[in-house]
């Protein structure tokens, strides 16, 4: 069905991303320019710039971003190697290890002051490469999480990110989106814009109209007066418009002002304060002790060069630097592994608190259903004729209906509902003479809180007569058409019969116009009632094993629907969801904040509900004490998603904003990426603690090995060369192979996790630290037995000190298998999966260890003797 209507109805998904433009018509009839509501350019000159209609040519595109560079204001230090390299080279580590180099070479020990360079340079390149790893995963994240334009290019809307604009290019702005460049509007549709992001006022402004002859590809100021210039970063929170690219990237309003979004540095997460505050304590006992271990050795031997040494080498044990490693790595690739399941992570706090997650709130349609509709069902003149594939030609009866239906709807929809009344309408009314293609759209009235139904105004051949049709919640309808009690509540009754089976059911009615004054609001009509239509939504097939994933897991799903109450019971039942009780949002709205509080302990099904209504809920929930996910799409969603502890958008159907506030965005607009993305954040969160609760256990003997022997005046068992190969071991075992440790088959039979638990509580650090104290006192006791009991030896020291370091990394390898068992997450090795990084870094430990065992020249470079080789 086409019909004449203004270019800005056309609105683009990325399933359209690809098709052609289609400019609709200028109507047939003298129709006033601005008596549809849309205001166009004057038609002076050419009716059009040509770009306007075509938008850039690829070959266009490539040279003005080659002149004028990526659409990107961000004033941060961009990541390099170099940057990376300096970030490694002031870490304590390396300053502690070139301190150990210097006072080597003033000992004359020029040897082991290179070795430990070259194990210096080594670690540095490992650290860098890393690091510079690290950010390349999350530097792909955030371009793929970037703002999206809708753009017109060789005649062709495509979507494509916002920082491969260029001056010239026709962009398409909608309600909820950020302007994604400076521009200037040549169409638009009641256009309000919050530029408080530049001028610190938050009352949205008014736009108008450019003139014709815009400059598409400036040097300068456009001439144009500020109402009819849109800025890059302001928020769309009315109307939608078409704009031509006047500057973009640094060349903006925003970027020569300084400003961007992209400065805002993301607030730590609880993990990192606690883990922070860890390593500072660490640090404070680490300088203590190594000044009190310089001094005794001072005192002892009566020398201050090799006493340093020793507290360097205290020093490089005792500090945990492994920790700040361990977490970025950590959420990095665990945002890459949730971006694999089809999710992006925009706070990486949201990873942590994904584990906590106790209630996830959801939306009925798009998300537990499949989004695509159907006619399912038609009620006019007092019958109901259900439609299905094998239902014949729907009668005459139902024609009206259908007619006025889909006068009701967008003339080329989107919205999957409206494009199953545009079907229906195509089938069941050709040759009928109801559709109307001569007619033509004049005005619109939008769904409101206040009336959710809308209502179109079609001028037709008739002299000064319009047609009004509506569509919308049949209560709404009943109120519009001034249905009396009894005729109102026969209507409902059919609505919520049509409901029980789980449809979506809209009220049609029509009305005549004649005056030249349009209503204030749909009030303003005798509308006439015309009938029922339900349509029928499928359940996701995957939705109710993912329900009962969740319902193991601890978590309760509670779905907050804008459907009717019958239908949302009938879909909440068949997905599994609690439906004994439903709330609806007129009962919500009666209540008080206390009553609130206890209706969400126990509903999980919430109906009728109005979008802002999703905020009063997220917060009774959070005052609860619960920890809140929450999925959300619109506009009127921001408010709900920035409260929830998680909020995640719709990457398909969302606004800008809303993804803009949410911690993760869905790249399909589907209800398993949620689960696995749980179930994800419980493995990462279980892998972090197990790498962490190995850095500390396997630290203790380090820090026994170089202090004890100072302390009972033995000789000095470790130097920081040895320090420097455990390292060598500790580092990738904390930061890959424990990051790759499979899942526990228990993770999702588990409750959340409690808000403010501590990653580690004080017994579970007890028990480390003595599992990691029994380990040194063994190393330590086979150090001091080989020292007594080869003591008339002249190689006493260097063999004993060579059984006791092999054996301190057979402890640490030990130390990978053991934590697990301490931390109750170990399985028997039979049931394990394979971890192949564990088995490649255990492989290469004993073919280093190995080599110290038979290579007399490496051996003497560590301070050690060649036991296969004496």
């Amino acid at each position: 069905m086409s019909k004449t209507a203004p270019p800005l109805s056309d609105t683009l998904t990325p399933q359209d991303a690809d098709e052609p433009t289609r400019m609709r018509a200028t109507p047939t009839a003298p129709v006033p320019r601005e008596s549809n509501g849309i205001v166009n350019a004057p038609e002076a000159g050419p009716s059009r710039p040509p770009d306007a209609e075509r938008g850039l040519s690829s070959a266009e595109v490539l040279a003005r971003r080659a002149r004028f560079g990526a659409n990107v204001v961000d004033y941060a230090a961009r990541r390099t190697w170099r940057l990376t390299l300096w970030e490694v080279l002031r870490e304590p580590m390396f300053l502690l290890l070139l301190a150990a180099s210097a006072i080597y070479l003033v000992l004359g020990d020029a040897a082991e002051a290179l070795t430990l360079l070259a194990f210096v340079i080594a670690i540095v390149c490992l650290t860098v490469y890393q690091s510079h790893r690290t950010a390349q995963v999350l530097d792909s994240l955030r371009e793929l999480s970037a703002p999206r334009a809708k753009v017109l290019r060789d005649g062709t809307r495509q979507l494509v990110s916002s920082s491969e604009l260029v001056p010239g290019d026709v962009v398409f702005v909608d309600e909820g989106n950020r302007v994604p460049a400076d521009g200037l509007a040549v169409e638009l549709h009641e256009l309000s814009v919050d530029e408080s992001l530049l001028t610190g006022e938050s009352v949205a402004v008014s736009k108008s109209v450019a003139r014709l002859d815009v400059r598409t590809d400036p040097s300068g100021d456009t001439g144009e007066p500020a109402d009819s210039q849109l800025f890059f970063g302001s928020m769309v929170v009315q109307g939608q418009a078409r704009m031509i690219v006047t500057a973009t990237g640094p060349n903006t309003t925003l970027g020569r002002i300084g400003k961007s979004l992209s400065g805002i540095s993301e607030a730590l997460s609880p993990l990192q304060i606690e883990t922070r505050t860890f390593v500072n304590r660490f640090a404070a006992v680490a300088i203590a002790t190594v000044f009190l271990l310089t001094a005794i050795y001072r005192w002892r031997v009566g020398e201050w060069l090799p006493g340093i040494l020793a507290g360097i080498t205290l020093a490089m044990g005792i500090l945990p630097e492994e920790i700040p490693v361990i977490l970025t790595v950590f959420f990095a690739l665990g945002a890459r592994r949730i971006a694999k399941e089809g999710v992006l992570t925009r706070r990486m706090s949201a990873i942590e608190a994904l584990g906590q997650t106790s209630v996830l709130c959801v939306d009925k349609t798009g998300t537990l259903t499949q989004n695509r509709m159907s006619v399912s069902a038609l009620v006019a003149h007092g019958r109901r004729l259900d439609v299905g594939p094998s239902t014949p030609r729907i009668d005459a009866a139902f024609h009206e209906l259908i007619e006025y239906l889909v006068l009701a709807s967008e003339i080329e929809p989107i919205d999957p509902m409206e494009r199953a009344f545009h079907e229906t309408g195509r089938l069941e009314l050709a040759g009928t003479g109801r559709l109307h293609t001569d007619w033509s759209l004049v005005h619109e009235y939008a769904l409101t809180p206040a009336v959710p139904a809308m209502s179109h105004a079609w001028r037709t051949p008739a002299p000064e007569h319009h047609s009004i049709a509506c569509k919308g919640a049949p209560e709404a309808v009943c109120a519009l058409c001034h249905l009396d009690a009894t005729q109102t509540q026969t209507v409902l009754g059919q609505a919520a019969a049509m409901a029980s089976g789980g449809l979506r059911v809209l009220g049609v009615a029509k009305a005549s116009h004649s005056h030249a004054e349009w209503p204030k609001d749909q009030h303003g009509f005798a509308f006439t009632f015309l009938g029922l239509v339900g349509l029928s939504d499928p359940v996701r097939p995957e939705v109710a094993q993912a329900i009962a994933q969740c319902h193991a897991a601890g978590i309760r799903v509670v779905m907050v629907t804008g459907d009717y109450p019958t239908t949302a019971q009938a879909i909440a039942t068949e997905v599994g969801i609690n439906s004994r009780r439903i709330v609806t949002g007129q009962a919500l709205a009666a209540m008080d904040d206390a009553q609130v509080r206890n209706a969400v302990m126990k509903v999980e099904t919430f109906a009728r509900i109005r979008p802002e209504q999703k905020l009063r809920l997220v917060n009774a929930l959070r005052d609860n004490g619960e920890v809140v996910a929450m999925t959300g799409d619109g506009v009127n969603d921001a408010p709900a998603l920035k409260a929830a502890h998680i909020g995640i958008a719709m990457g398909l159907r969302g606004a800008e904003v809303a993804r803009e506030v949410s911690a993760l965005v869905l790249l399909r607009d589907d209800f398993a990426p949620i689960v696995s993305t749980i179930r994800l954040g419980r493995r990462i969160y279980a892998n972090l603690v197990l790498a962490i609760s190995y850095t500390i256990a396997v630290h203790v003997p380090m820090v026994a090995a170089a202090v004890v022997p100072i302390l009972v005046g033995l000789p000095p068992m470790l130097a920081p060369i040895h320090i420097v190969f455990l390292q060598l071991v500790i580092d990738p075992v904390c930061s890959i192979v424990f990051e790759n440790e499979p899942e526990d088959p228990r993770l999702m039979h588990a409750p959340p996790r409690r808000p403010g638990a501590r990653l580690l509580s004080s017994r579970t650090v007890l028990q480390l630290a003595s599992v990691g104290a029994l380990a040194g006192a063994l190393v330590l006791g086979v150090y001091a037995g080989l020292l007594q009991y080869a003591s008339a030896s002249a190689n006493s020291l260097p063999l004993a000190r060579t059984m006791a370091f092999e054996l301190l990394v057979v402890v640490n390898v030990a130390l990978i298998f053991v934590v697990p068992m301490v931390l109750r997450t170990a399985r028997p090795a039979w049931g394990r999966p394979r971890n192949r990084y564990l088995w490649r870094v255990l492989g290469m430990t004993g073919v280093a260890l190995a080599l110290l065992i038979t290579v007399p020249s490496l051996a003497r470079l560590f301070g050690l003797v060649a036991l296969l080789n004496p």
